[in-house]
C-alpha cells in the first residue's frame, strides 16, 4: 500500500495530519547566490560553464535555432500536435475573457476614473524540461503573455544530453509565437533573464515552476528588484472521489501531481471506503508503467488517503488543507463545490462509465 490510509480522524489530529513539509532555504540560497553574481558579473561565460558543470553539455550557441525548431516540429505525433492545439484554443479562450476593458465612470461631478490593464513590456518564462518537460506551461504562461501583448517573451528551458530542448517543448513555444527561445535550465537561466547576458534579454518579471534551486534564485532576485510571480512550493493535489468514480481517471490525477517531484504531495479524500482500495489498486498498476515510477512512489509513501464521515467533514478538511489544484470527480460535484473556500485552482467533473463529463476549471 503506498498511501498512508486514515479513517474518521478526529478534528483536534487534522492540523498534523494536514502538515506540509517545510524547507529551509537559507543553507540553498548560500550555494545559489555565488552562482548568481557569477552569471551577473559575466555573462554568457559563466551560463555556459555552469551548464558544462551541471548538465555534462558543451555548448557554443545558448539560443535555439530555426532550424532546431523546425526538427522539432517533425518529431511530434500528429496526435500530440492535435492535442496542443485543443489545449491551446482552450486556454487562448479563457484568458480572453479574462482581458478587462475599463468603463469610465463618473464618480463625482467632474471626476472621471477608468481602469487600464498595461502588459509588462518583457516577461521571462522559465519551463522545466529534462525527465518532465512541461509542454503544458508554456500553454499556460506564454499564451496569457502573448494575450495581455507583452512586447518580449523570453524562454528558457534546460537541454537535453543531446545539448537540445525537448521537441514538444520547442514546437509549443514556437506554435504560440515566442521566438526568444534559450538552452538554459536552473539557477543559470534564472540568473541570465533576470540581469541579462550578451545572449538573453532582460525581462522586468520572472514566471514559471522549478526545483528547490530555481525557486531559491528567483526568491533572491525578487530581492534584488526583479519581479516574480510568486514562490513555487511542492506539487500537490488534493482529490475528492466516491463511490461512482472511476478509480483508474483518479489514480491517474494523483500520479500526475506525484511524479512532479519527491516532495510532491497527493491527498485522497472520500466519505465511500469502498473506492480506496480499488484506487489503491489502480495507484499500483500504473505506477508499474510509470516512467518517473521512483519519484512518484516516493511522493506517494508520504501521502494520504482520508476517509471522512460526512461531506461537511471533507469539505472542512480540504479547506484547511487550501491544495494547489482541487479536483472534486463525484456524482453530486455541485453539492461539494459550493463548499470550497480554499484552493488554489478547482476542476469540477463526474467521470463515471455513465456520465463522462469533461473537468471544467473553476
Amino acid at each position: 500500500m503506498y498511501m498512508e490510509i486514515i479513517k474518521y480522524p478526529a478534528k483536534a489530529d487534522w492540523k498534523n495530519i494536514l502538515k506540509r513539509p517545510l524547507f529551509d532555504y537559507s543553507e540553498m540560497e548560500a550555494k545559489v547566490a555565488p552562482i548568481l553574481a557569477d552569471v551577473k558579473a559575466n555573462g554568457d561565460i559563466a551560463v555556459k560553464k555552469y551548464i558544462k558543470e551541471f548538465d555534462k553539455i558543451d555548448l557554443q550557441d545558448l539560443k535555439v535555432t530555426a532550424a532546431e525548431i523546425a526538427e522539432a516540429e517533425l518529431a511530434i505525433s500528429p496526435i500530440l500536435k492535435k492535442a496542443i492545439a485543443t489545449a491551446k484554443f482552450n486556454i487562448e479562450k479563457f484568458h480572453k475573457a479574462q482581458v478587462v476593458t475599463g468603463k469610465p465612470i463618473d464618480t463625482t461631478p467632474g471626476v472621471t476614473c477608468w481602469q487600464k490593464s498595461i502588459a509588462i513590456e518583457k516577461v521571462g518564462l522559465y519551463v522545466p524540461g529534462g525527465t518532465a518537460p512541461l509542454f503544458s506551461t508554456v500553454l499556460m504562461l506564454g499564451i496569457p503573455a502573448k494575450i495581455a501583448g507583452c512586447d518580449e517573451i523570453v524562454l528558457c528551458s534546460p537541454p537535453g544530453k543531446d545539448g537540445k530542448l525537448h521537441p514538444a517543448i520547442l514546437y509549443t513555444a514556437n506554435l504560440i509565437g515566442i521566438k526568444s527561445i534559450y538552452k538554459i535550465g536552473g539557477i543559470q537561466a534564472i540568473g541570465a533573464m533576470a540581469y541579462g547576458t550578451e545572449s538573453v534579454p532582460q525581462v522586468y518579471k520572472l514566471f514559471g515552476p522549478g526545483n528547490q534551486f530555481v525557486t531559491a534564485a528567483k526568491q533572491m532576485v525578487s530581492r534584488q528588484g526583479v519581479a516574480i510571480d510568486m514562490p513555487a512550493g511542492p506539487s500537490e493535489v488534493a482529490v475528492i472521489a466516491d463511490n461512482t468514480s472511476q478509480p483508474d481517471f483518479i489514480a491517474s490525477d494523483l500520479l500526475a501531481q506525484a511524479e512532479h517531484g519527491k516532495d510532491s504531495q497527493v491527498i485522497l479524500f472520500t466519505i465511500d471506503e469502498g473506492i480506496i482500495q480499488p484506487v489503491m489498486d489502480e495507484l499500483q498498476k500504473q505506477l508499474d508503467n510509470l516512467p518517473r515510477k521512483e519519484i512518484a512512489a516516493v511522493a506517494l509513501s508520504s501521502s494520504k488517503c482520508i476517509l471522512a464521515n460526512n461531506i461537511d467533514e471533507l469539505m472542512a478538511m480540504s479547506n484547511e488543507y487550501a491544495p494547489e489544484h482541487l479536483i472534486i470527480s463525484v456524482d453530486n460535484f455541485n453539492s461539494y463545490s459550493e463548499k470550497i473556500v480554499n484552493a488554489g485552482s478547482v476542476f469540477l467533473g463526474h467521470l463515471s462509465p455513465e456520465s463522462a463529463g469533461d473537468y471544467a476549471s473553476g
